[in-house]
Order: C-alpha cells, then structure tokens, then sequence
C-alpha cells in the first residue's frame, strides 16, 4: 500500500503489522477497521495478509466471500471475475484441503457458465479432496451437469459418481430417461434386475423394476441395441412365474412395436401353449384377440382408402379385400380354439385331472380320429395313484366310444386292458368288470356277460380260508383284491339270478357268505329267492348266516324278516323255536331298536302263547328301550293290561312306570293314573296322586297340570281340599323360587343323599311309591320325598311367617272311604279283601 494511501488513523495498526507481520488478530483488526473503506484498499490489505499468512483459512475465507459478493452484479466480461478466479487459485494452493474453499469456488465458475473450466475444477477437487469428503462435492457436480444440458458429459459423470455411490442408479436410470437414452437405461435397469445385492432407496420390488424396464423395452424397440430384448423377457418368465401372463404380452407387444407382426402372432401362439393358470391364460388370450382384431381394423381402414383391388403392400400378392377376409378367418378360428386351448391350460396344471381330459374328448365329439388319439393320450398320462377323480372312467368311457360306433372287438380290447391297470382302490377296477358285463348285456351278449363276471369275482384259494379282510391292504396288487368287491358279486349274483339256474344262484350268493362281502340286503335278498321257490328252511338258514355276519344295528333287518317269514310260515306250530329265536333277538336288540323287536315278542305270545308271557315281554321292554321311548312303551304296556286283565291290573305297572320314568315324563303318567282312580270313584287316590305330582310341576310352567286339579277339586272336593290344593301350590311355587334363586353349589349341598332312609310322621301310599323310588335311583329325581300337603316344610332357626298361609290341623281332617262295587273289579278281588277299601287293598298289596 502506497503511503499516500495511508491515514494518521491507520498508523497505529500499520505500525502493529510492522513489529507483528504473522500475527492473524492485527490483521483481522487492521480489516475490521477499514470494513467501511473501498474495496481496492480492502484488496490490497488481504493481499499483505495472506501474503504473510497463505495457511490462514479464515482470512481466506473471508477474502474470498467478499470478492464473490463484489462479483453479484457484474457483466461475465468484468475483469472482475478473472481477477477473482486468480485469487481462488491462489487460495487452493495451500487451502487445497478445504472442501468450503472448493464448494465456493466450484459455484462461482458455475455461476459464470464456462463449462469446461468447471468441469476442470470439480475434477481437480476430486483429486484433491479426499474421498470421505467427496459427499461435498458431487451433489453439486450433478447439479451442474443437469443444468449444463449435455448428455454425454452428464453420462460420464454419472457413470464415475455410480462408481462410490452404487446405491443412487435410479437416479441415473431416471435422467437417462428423462434425456430419452432408451438403450442405456435399459441396461442399467437390466443390471439392477440381475443384482442380488441391490435395494431400491424408492421401495421398488424386483418385479417393478422389471416392469420399468419392460415399459421402455416394448416402447422403443428401435433403441434399444445393446440387450438380447427375447432373451431378456424370457428370463423374466422364469423368474416371475406370477406374471407370466403380463410378460408374454410385453414381448410380443415389443415385437409389434418394432413392426414384426408375425413374429408377435408367433409369440403369441407360443404363450397360449405354454402358460399354466387360467388368469395368465385370459391376459394372453384377450392381448391376442385384441391384436387381431387391431390387425382386421386397420386392415380394412387400408382396404376402405386404397380399394379393394389393390395389392396390400406385404409381398404375399394378396389384395386388400382378400387380407381382410384371412384376418376374419384368423379371428374366427382363435375363438374356436379357445375351448381347446384352456383345456390344455388346466391339463398342464395337473395332467391327472381325470374330469378336464373327458371334457377335452368331448372338444373332438365330431372326429373320432382325434378323440381316439386323446383317449389313448389320456390313459397313457394319467397315473391312477395320482389321479384327481376316477381313473378308471376314462377307460370305460374310451370302451364305449368304440361302442358307440359298432366296434365291440377294440371295445373288449380295451376293456381287458382295463382291467390289469393298477388301480388305488378296488372299487375302480369292480366298476371296469361291471361296465364291461353291462356292455355285453346291451348287445344281448348274455353269456358274454355271465362269462366276464364269471372270471371277475374268481377267489384265490386261500382267501376261502382265511378272516382277514385284505380289500384295503395297498400291499396287494389291486387285482388279487377284487374278490372282496361287494359290488361286483352283487352283479354277478343278479345276472345269476336273471340269466342261469337256481343252483348257479345259490352257489353265487353262498361264496359271497363264505367270503363275507354280504351286505343285509344281499342276504335278505338270498332269503327272498328261496322262499320263492318254496326252500323255507334253506331261507332261514340264510337268514341266520348272515346274522352271524352282522351284529345290530346292521342285523336290525335281517332279524325282522326273519321273525316276520317264521311267523308267516309256521304260525303257532313251532312255539318253542319262535319263542327261542326271540330270546337271541332281544338279548343283542339295541335300545333304539329294541321297541320294535320287542312288540313283535308280544304279538306272537299274545296270538299263539300266553297274555302272562305277553306281559311279560312288554314289562321287559319298557326297561330295555331307549328313554325316551320308555313312556310311550309303558302307555302300550298299561292298555295291552287294561284290555286283558282288567284296568284294576295296571295299577302296579302305574306304580313302576312312576318310578321308571323321567321327570319330563312323569307328569302325563301321573295324570292318567289319576284320570283312571278318579274314573273307577277312588278320589282320595286321585288326591294323592295330584299331590305327589304336584313337587315336578312349577305353577308357571305346567299349568295344564294345575287346572287338571283345580277341576278336579271343584268337582269331587270341598272347601278344605281346595284351599288344602292352594296351600301346595303357594308351597311348590316358593320351592322352584328358591331353586331357581340359590346358587347351585348351594343346592348341590342341600340335596340329601339318595340312599338316605326317609323318616315321616304321616305317611301314605304314594309316600311308599317315592321312598322305593329314591332308594332304586330312578331317573326321576324327588326334590320332596312326600307330598306337600302332608307335611310342612321345616326351616331351621327362625321361621318366617307368610301372612297368606293358612293354618290347618292335618289330624282334624276325616276322610270317609266308600266301598267300591264289586262289578268294578270282576273276579279281581278276592273274598277275604271284598269289604277293604281301595287304601287298605293297596297298604297289603305293598306289604
């Protein structure tokens, strides 16, 4: 600085500089100072600075932003700029490690536009920094190559930045798009596809970038040079087996694109042929037929402008007119097909799938020659282990075709084959035999038929002799197992039947005995045919084979008919046998079954026996059948009593089916034993019987029962038996109320114990019919042990008085038995008994 330019106030920090040449703080107050001063003396006083302070970063720093901001307004001519460019390079001489220093000067050159000196630069500041410090640099290296529009050099740069930073190719793959570089997008994204180890920094599947690159493949067929595009989308289809639908469409929508249309046409017959679900095949199959007829469209649009007459340009010497009707035909014939060809889809996914290869023969109804061959396809494909439905229907179904057009020779051709198949099961291989037998009979083919089963249902030696059922051991071949097919022996036995002797019949059905593939109506049916032909005993001893070949329920039927036949044919003659016959049926009856059985039991006794075995039977039947049947067993019971013995008799069977029967059944029973007293006049028995029922019956919810005893006390009591009758219901109805309010553990602990012996001061018949009851544990549970109205309930501690209960004294009340007529009884009664009550008859009966 030149002394004129210095003033008395700059003296002192001069003088400062002087004696402190390399001190950063005097110069840093020396610039403070002159901060107001023009910018060429602030200039040269940074320009001493750095001179004897080049490392100093700060005053650098400063220097230049200050330069740089001077700069803001300036033409790009102004010496300014070189000026200030010389100071950064002065600057990067020894701050060439500063990032800052770099990034400011990289965007003053770009702020100047001089493409190449900026490209120099960032280069020489990539040099220079080191790498971990590079992130500083290359966002605005990118920066700069975006806005300086050049392609190639942007692609240069992208292809070193992707070198440190491999993760950011999308972002090259999207300014490549952006530039329309198709061929080098495609690559990067083909790359990207086959990397292992790439993540997409946008969340992009593998599958999306195969999508992005699809998209610019099938879009522009005529850039891309540089990847095998056929070769590229079939590996795609390996790879996402997905899609493959949407792939094939791509390739040959690229073929399109590029103007080979027959290539495309060949793409396109090739995917339908090769896809394998019917949603891949619907994608290919609607891109084809859309194709087409784009193909037909503008076609005639060609046709419409040119005329008809006119060559269609394609070198085939087809006019227009003549191009357009084979595009018709081409359309036509794809839409036929498309039957066919879903049919092959669902066959390539399973090749077993015995139901899709008839309808695929069906597809070839009018040409025998291809439905044959699709036959022949079919049983040669389908594994009858592996097979999705019935295998052997494909057989029987290719023997028919050959029926159906008079060549019976192959059709037993290949029935025979047929039957040496091996089959999962032998139901298969029996339905084979049986279809063939079935032919033969069609063509009236009789000993054909006979001959055919004759050979099926052959049994291996030792099978005679041995009790182990070997029809679904997978061990054995299929073929030794077909002797034990029930259905091919009940054929055979029906073909016997119709067609050969009754000794061929019988020999028929007794194998299937011996060798136990009887089912109850083949031997009913056995039975049947002997008593046909009037062999009564050869039938029963039928029936009683098969009965040591079923256990009930299964030998339910056979024991019916074979009851019902004996009664039919011997009637009352062989008692002794019949009633022996009954004996085994009821000790192996089952309760659901034992109703009907044992009715039958008592017809017979009570037709051709005794009306005691009679009863007998029925008494043992309603403790034999199932409960539910038990009340409706006793009512028959009680009426086959009262119509043999008198309605006196069934008295005791009342008393039984009481104690027998469920609660829930209890209550009609009890009912018409009351109806029956009150009819034969012993109303204090009725009154008994409506007061034991009466702890079963809640006021609420049988109040039918109710009313019966309300009519009934309005019509044989007094006042005192019907308040008496109000007093038990007001009694019961606070019992089910505290049942239904206390807990159930509670009442679990107030219950008594069911052996218990029951002590009571006053005590009656039906007292007597409860404790026995308790005592055999019947069904019915006695929530009291006696009726209500004889005996108030005890509370313990301090009772609670209900101001609606009326007080009776049970010991004032007389009750005034009635003899009943003698003609009531008939010869019932006994002399000594004649002048007893029916209370006092009853007490002795019991004791």
């Amino acid at each position: 600085m030149a002394a004129s330019e210095i003033s008395f106030d700059d003296v002192s920090y001069e003088e400062d500089i002087l004696r402190n040449p390399f001190s950063l703080k005097h110069w840093w107050w020396y610039l403070e100072f002159k901060s107001k001063a023009p910018k060429k003396v602030r200039y040269t006083i940074y320009e001493r600075a750095v001179k004897n302070l080049p490392g100093s970063y700060k005053l650098w720093f400063k220097y230049l932003n200050e330069r740089a901001f001077d700069c803001r307004n300036s033409s790009l001519e102004d010496p300014l700029f070189e000026a200030t460019n010389a100071a950064f390079e002065r600057a990067l001489i020894t701050m060439h490690k500063m990032p800052r220093i770099w990034v400011d000067y990289l965007k003053f050159l770009i702020s100047q536009k001089r493409v190449t000196q900026i490209r120099r630069a960032f280069d020489r500041a990539l040099r220079s920094l080191p790498i971990t410090q590079h992130n500083r640099v290359w966002p605005l290296y990118l920066k700069f190559v975006h806005s300086a529009r050049i392609p190639e050099l942007a692609v240069r740069v992208y292809r070193r930045y992707l070198k440190i930073e491999p993760d950011r190719v999308e972002e090259f793959v999207d300014y490549l798009k952006k530039i329309k570089s198709w061929d080098e997008a495609a690559s990067q994204l083909a790359e990207l596809v086959n990397s292992d180890k790439f993540v997409s920094q946008y969340g992009k599947s593998k599958y999306d970038l195969w999508k992005e690159l699809l998209n610019i493949i099938t879009k522009n067929p005529g850039s891309i040079k540089s990847l095998d595009v056929d070769a590229v989308i079939r590996s795609g289809i390996r790879r996402f087996p997905h899609q493959v639908g949407h792939l094939w469409c791509a390739l040959a929508e690229f073929y399109v694109t590029d103007g080979r249309f027959i290539k495309s046409k060949d793409i396109y017959e090739e995917a339908l042929n090769t896809v394998s679900t019917v949603r891949d095949f619907s994608v290919v199959f609607d891109a084809y037929s859309q194709y087409e007829e784009s193909m037909l469209a503008a076609k005639m649009e060609i046709m419409e402008a040119e005329g008809e007459d006119e060559d269609d340009g394609s070198g085939s010497g087809l006019t227009a007119a003549d191009e357009v009707d084979w595009r018709i035909m081409r359309l036509e014939n794809l839409t036929e097909r498309h039957p066919l060809l879903l049919n092959s889809v669902l066959l390539r996914q399973n090749p077993h799938n015995v139901e899709e290869w008839h309808k695929r023969v069906l597809l070839f109804k009018k040409d025998p020659i291809k439905a044959i061959t699709t036959f022949s396809k079919a049983v040669a494909t389908v594994d009858p282990q592996e097979a999705t439905g019935k295998p052997h229907t494909l057989w029987v179904a290719f023997a028919h075709f050959y029926e159906e057009h008079n060549d019976l020779k192959n059709a037993r051709v290949i029935f025979q084959k047929a039957t040496k198949v091996g089959y999962k099961g032998v139901d298969d291989l029996s339905s084979v035999w049986c279809a063939w037998a079935e032919m033969e009979l069609r063509h009236k083919q009789y000993d054909r038929a006979r001959e055919v089963m004759k050979r099926a249902c052959v049994a291996p030696d030792r099978a005679r002799h041995t009790t182990t059922d070997n029809k679904n051991d997978t061990s054995i071949k299929v073929q030794k197992r077909l002797y034990k097919s029930t259905k091919l022996w009940a054929l055979y036995a029906d073909l016997e039947e119709s067609l050969g002797t009754l000794d061929s019949c019988q020999a028929v059905y007794e194998s299937m005995i011996d060798l136990k593939v009887v089912t109850p109506q083949i031997v009913l049916n056995y039975a049947t045919l002997l008593e046909e032909n009037k062999f009564f005993e050869r039938a029963f001893r039928a029936y009683e084979k098969g009965l040591d070949l079923f256990h009930f329920p299964h030998a339910f039927p056979i024991w019916i008919a074979y009851l019902k036949r004996f009664l039919q044919r011997y009637k009352g003659k062989k008692k002794e046998r019949a009633r022996d016959l009954f004996e085994q049926a009821v000790s192996k009856v089952t309760k659901k079954n034992a109703r009907r059985m044992y009715l039958l039991y008592a017809k017979f006794e009570e037709d051709y026996g005794l009306a005691r075995r009679a009863m007998n039977v029925l008494s043992r039947a309603c403790k034999a059948v199932d409960p539910k049947e038990r009340a409706v067993m006793y009512s028959i019971y009680i009426q086959r009593v009262s119509d043999l013995f008198g309605v006196t008799k069934s008295r005791e069977i009342y008393h039984d089916a009481i104690r027998q029967l469920p609660q829930k059944d209890l209550k009609p029973m009890c009912l018409k034993y009351a109806n029956l007293e009150r009819r034969l006049g012993e109303i204090d028995r009725a009154r008994s019987i409506y007061q034991y029922t009466a702890q079963y019956c809640s006021p609420e919810r049988d109040a039918d029962f109710w009313d019966s005893w309300r009519d009934f006390e309005i019509q044989h009591g007094n006042e005192e038996t019907y308040t008496e009758m109000l007093r038990v219901k007001r009694s019961v109805m606070g019992q089910f109320a505290t049942v239904q309010l206390l807990p159930t553990d509670v009442i679990a602990k107030a219950k008594p114990p069911k052996d218990r012996k029951r002590k009571r001061q006053n005590t009656d018949e039906m007292q007597i019919l409860e404790d026995e009851k308790a005592n055999a544990d019947g069904p019915a549970p006695a929530p009291t042990p006696v009726p209500a109205a004889q005996e108030k309930p005890k509370q313990n501690g301090a009772a609670t008085k209900n101001p609606e209960e009326i007080d009776f004294d049970d010991d004032d009340i007389d009750v005034e038995e009635k003899p009943v007529p003698e003609a009531v009884f008939g010869g019932a009664a006994s002399g000594a008994d004649s002048g007893l009550g029916a209370r006092e008859r009853f007490k002795r009966q019991k004791a």
